[in-house]
């Protein structure tokens, strides 16, 4: 077995479960490991692409590995689809299995399974890799949608930072509920009201339901003209983030022009902070994602001087 460095830092994603998850583990297995218990950090990917990476070892989990991640003492656990090849750093890789399913495997590699964590994994895969075919999906949703409804800190705080407390949460309750009640209703007033940004991706605007499964349903029911579908969230701290999904592949490529990342189908990004307002923000996305028009060449502009002296 391949020894692990000591991090100094845990670094994981902040907008779903598979972050939380993934980053709760690693810091568990680095307290077993090194009797430490390093600093845990989340983050969303435009925060991340700007933050300095000044610590000499760290683990960094479902956030794509990339060129400045290739570090000597660096582990990356990751399921994102990259182009990037170490030299330097420990790559844990595998696009079919999301990163808390990778670092839970590494973790039984070391002593650390139970059967809660093992059903724990099983449902952060089933909702992370949106596997509808799943007789859990329904379930595994929910459990998702805890972290999208009361947000990462705020999650971490309830459970007392115990992956185990989430199992038969309480607030799972208000999940389901929210699941049978909201979603048909969000449903049929967001297909209502779908704004076009440019001609291959739609805007949906939600006021209640679960927006993943209402976009999912939107574009497997082929309900729109938009082969890509986004919704917009305006967080607390006033940052505007935006959720891209799509059948085709096309989402990621969306998202890239937004300097923010994800998979090929289902990716993320945040705004500008000057942008503070959906309103603001459905501007800017137009502006930044329609294609501009063609400048005339000089060809054209010598054509039709001539066709004008011929005249």
């Amino acid at each position: 077995m391949q020894p692990l460095p000591q991090p100094e830092v845990i670094l994981t994603h902040e907008s779903d479960l598979d972050g939380l998850f993934s980053g709760l583990l690693l810091r568990r297995l680095a307290e077993k490991l090194f009797s430490v218990t390093p600093r845990l950090e989340a983050w969303n990917y435009n925060g991340w692409r700007n933050r300095d990476l000044t610590e000499a070892s760290a683990w960094v989990c479902d956030l794509t590995f990339e060129p400045r991640l290739d570090r000597s003492n660096w582990l990356i656990i990751d399921h994102h689809a990259t182009d990037a090849l170490p030299q330097k750093a420990r790559l844990i890789h595998d696009l079919e299995k999301s990163a808390g399913t990778l670092c839970h495997e590494l973790c039984r590699e070391h002593g650390l399974g139970s059967p809660e964590l093992e059903r724990l994994a099983h449902l952060n895969n089933v909702a992370d890799l949106f596997l509808v075919g799943d007789s859990e999906f329904d379930l595994a949703g929910d459990y998702a949608n805890l972290v999208k409804t009361y947000g990462f800190w705020n999650l971490f705080e309830l459970i007392g930072g115990r992956l185990e407390n989430l199992l038969d949460h309480p607030l799972l309750e208000v999940m389901t509920v929210k699941r049978r009640v909201e979603d048909p209703l969000g449903y049929e007033w967001s297909r209502a009201n779908v704004v076009e940004i440019t001609p291959e991706i739609g805007h949906v605007p939600t006021i209640i339901g679960n927006n993943n499964l209402i976009v999912h349903r939107l574009l497997d029911e082929k309900a729109t003209p938009y082969p890509v579908l986004m919704t917009l969230f305006r967080k607390a701290t006033g940052a505007v983030l935006v959720s891209l999904r799509s059948k085709d592949g096309r989402a990621l490529k969306v998202a890239e022009k937004l300097q923010g990342g994800g998979h090929a189908n289902a990716a993320g990004a945040t705004l500008p902070r000057s942008i503070k307002q959906i309103p603001e923000a459905i501007d800017y996305l137009r502006q930044t994602l329609s294609p501009k028009p063609r400048a005339a060449t000089s060809l054209n502009n010598l054509g039709d001087l001539l066709s004008a002296i011929e005249r």
